[in-house]
């Protein structure tokens, strides 16, 4: 329990970390090297049109990142007519309960210390657990993460590509830029600040491979109406719409959340939790 209330630490300064490092990498060094593009106009330059891209793909990432906090799953042990909340949270903690057999469709979390509604899992690089509340940020979270990540490794290559006087259109170019980076690093033919951008590249694309697959394992859960809780404990759910699932999750207002950053208002929890 240790170890994990430490990840749970780690993991969300690390992602502000490479979050940090990835700004400070696009705005001072990427965007700027495209300004040196003499035949592109003013107006629509590359650097413009990229830095816009970058801006909003990185303001939906954090700015979803951020929701996923604020909005982290409420303690379902200490209201909504439960009676033995404490009760119950009290006889998991001291293991005399099982989980879900008092509260249906509830898992107690020991790391948030909290009983939370639909619980998929505890996501450690935002230091709660994720449920009904706070899924489809969680899941927009992923997707923008995802694309500014791949927003950054095109430009990293880029700007590697005319540092180095190399070319991308082989595939081999790659999976051979580390290796050869590498004895050229210890060797005194590559800047460290060259090195350090060749590092982020790989950096960026394991987490991009990483939240693209987990935002598409997601997805293919809603679409069934399960939750990885669900899936991990076997525990078999009724069967409906795939509509009705999706609408669960995301809302009617599910369009104006893809383009901008904001709380899941018009989902059926939200409207069930109102009445």
């Amino acid at each position: 329990m240790l170890v994990l209330r430490l990840l749970n630490v780690v993991a969300p300064a690390y992602f502000l970390c490479i979050s940090l490092v990835t700004f400070v990498l696009q705005i001072f060094l990427f965007i700027p090297s495209m300004f040196r593009d003499p035949s592109t106009t003013p107006l629509f330059s590359p650097a413009l049109l990229h830095g816009a891209l970058f801006l909003f793909l990185s303001a939906n990432a954090l700015g979803n990142y951020v929701l996923v906090i604020q909005s982290s799953p409420e303690d379902s042990g200490k209201g909504l007519n439960l009676g033995e909340g404490a009760e119950v949270v009290a006889d998991w903690l001291a293991g005399s309960r099982s989980p879900g057999s008092a509260l249906p469709s509830t898992h107690f979390c020991r790391l948030c210390a909290r009983v939370t509604q639909r619980h998929d899992h505890h996501c450690f690089f935002t230091g709660n657990c994720i449920g009904s509340r706070n899924m489809r940020n969680f899941i927009m979270f992923c997707l923008y993460t995802s694309l500014a990540c791949l927003d950054s490794l095109v430009a990293g290559m880029a700007y590697i590509s005319a540092a180095l006087s190399m070319s991308f259109a082989s595939p081999l170019a790659f999976l051979t830029l580390l290796p050869h980076s590498i004895s050229q690093f210890f060797s005194g033919a590559l800047l460290s600040s060259e090195m350090f951008v060749i590092l982020m590249l790989y950096l960026w694309l394991g987490i991009g491979l990483a939240c693209a697959g987990f935002c598409c394992h997601q997805m293919l859960l809603i679409l069934r109406g399960q939750t990885r809780y669900q899936v991990r404990k076997g525990v078999v759910v009724r069967a409906r719409p795939w509509r009705e699932n999706l609408r669960e999750v995301f809302g009617k207002r599910w369009l104006l959340g893809l383009l901008i950053p904001v709380l899941n208002v018009g989902s059926d929890y939200r409207r069930q939790k109102g009445k």
